[in-house]
């Protein structure tokens, strides 16, 4: 099977959010204006495999909503990222953001060059955003940060 890693547009809202929502996360910031920040992994009938989207900020990024269909390469993954992470190159972006509460995706992230952070190094914008305040609420939450 041959997949393609594309960004999104608005035509892809609806299978976008129908994806999202298959996989029980929210759709909110999905919208008109943030879809240019999706990335979307499709096989070679069009069909949605994986996504990847970013809430962007002057200097920086969050990854958020990283989904990928049961039976999806490793490969894949990793495709999603690094094309994520040329995406917030070409925007200007100095670092990118994650947050997770999963432990054994650290070495995972950590070979993608992502380094483990303490909230203190979050930036400021970070802080009025629901997604982060609800992980910090969560037991075990970590953030991780790439430098572009």
């Amino acid at each position: 099977m041959q997949a393609v890693i594309r960004c999104a547009n608005k035509d892809d809202l609806g299978a976008l959010r129908e994806f999202l929502t298959r996989a029980n996360l929210g759709s909110d910031g999905l919208t008109e204006e943030t879809v240019e920040y999706f990335l979307v992994l499709e096989d070679e009938d069009g069909a949605i495999k994986g996504t990847l989207g970013m809430e962007a900020f002057t200097e920086c990024g969050l990854l958020r909503s990283l989904v990928v269909s049961p039976g999806q390469a490793e490969k894949d993954i990793v495709l999603l990222i690094t094309q994520m992470m040329q995406v917030a190159k070409e925007k200007g972006m100095r670092s990118l953001f994650l947050a997770t509460n999963k432990g054994v995706a650290l070495p995972f992230f950590e070979l993608l060059g992502f380094k483990k952070v303490g909230r203190d190094q979050l930036p400021v914008e970070f802080y009025s955003l629901e997604h982060i305040l609800h992980v910090f609420n969560v037991d075990n939450s970590l953030f991780l940060k790439f430098s572009l």
